[in-house]
């Protein structure tokens, strides 16, 4: 068993593609991405952009295990500003119960050392549930939205304006993370403009936010109040096209907003893995994206 770094390459990204995908297949049951399907195929070209954009702003967070030359288990990790943030920890089945996942989040793990706050999206796992609740983190119960969006029910929006967003607004996206989470974005700001659809910006006197949208899925959300996060939301899934389902994940007890807006479009709730923190609180108001928390 070899555990090395993650190298900023095609073959790098293919392998943890795979393995994300096998693994993730094997503990829900999700199909196998479909190439020929328009989402799946921007999905996969994304994730593997992703991989390789952390495997350059992150080379001491991101390693990969092997056997016999081939990809077993990956852990993604990055760190911003004092958050050390885990996008990605996954091992094949095969290969599980052998100490891989421990070797693998132990170099991870030592990558944030110093880091005051702790932050990842868990899946229903109970193995991974165990893991993190040992690392320190709590676990936070998380719920999801999903369907199609009640138009009946998208009312005058009211007098906060929200309009599309760009790199102008990255110091006013930091500052929003800051506030919120303890630590900008940094680097991956430009990251989710240049792959998710839509960037939206609300900045009044009364507060700031944004929130990303691609297709049906509402990306990421950080407001500085519950009004200006609601109008957010209720505004990206407004912009949701009409044949989609709208998606809002990882929405623990304290968005209770959030949940409020779903429900009143027709949205259903659903349980779904947990938030991880690990020295802080949950964000609020704030939707994850599990790939960059």
């Amino acid at each position: 068993m070899i555990i090395r770094q993650l190298r900023n390459t095609a073959a790098d990204a293919e392998a943890v593609q795979r393995v994300s995908r096998a693994a993730f297949r094997d503990l829900d049951g999700r199909p196998q991405d479909d190439p020929d399907r328009p989402g799946d195929a921007a999905h996969r070209v994304r994730a593997l952009a992703r991989t390789r954009h952390l495997a350059v702003t992150d080379p001491d967070g991101c390693w990969i295990a092997e056997q016999d030359g081939e990809a077993v288990g990956v852990a993604l990790s990055l760190r911003r500003e004092g958050v050390w943030v885990l996008p990605l920890f996954v091992v094949l089945p095969s290969a599980q119960g052998r100490g891989v996942g421990r070797l693998l989040l132990e170099r991870a793990t030592a990558y944030g050392r110093g880091c005051l706050r702790g932050m990842l999206c868990a899946s229903p796992s109970p193995a991974a549930a165990r893991r993190y609740r040992a690392a320190g983190f709590t676990l936070y119960p998380t719920m999801r939205l999903a369907g199609r969006v009640d138009r009946g029910r998208l009312l005058d929006p009211g007098d906060i304006p929200v309009h599309p967003g760009g790199a102008a607004h990255l110091h006013l996206l930091d500052s929003v993370d800051r506030r919120l989470r303890g630590a900008a974005h940094g680097p991956d700001h430009p990251f989710m403009l240049a792959h998710f659809e839509e960037l939206l910006i609300a900045d009044t006197l009364a507060g700031t936010g944004y929130c990303y949208r691609d297709g049906g899925t509402v990306q990421l959300l950080a407001a500085t109040s519950k009004r200006i996060a609601v109008r957010l939301l209720r505004e990206a899934l407004a912009r949701v096209p009409a044949e989609q389902e709208a998606a809002v994940s990882f929405l623990t007890a304290e968005q209770e907003w959030a949940l409020d807006v779903g429900l009143d479009l027709g949205l259903s709730v659903t349980n779904r893995g947990y938030l991880a923190l690990r020295g802080m609180r949950p964000p609020a108001p704030y939707i994850p994206n599990g790939g960059y928390l």
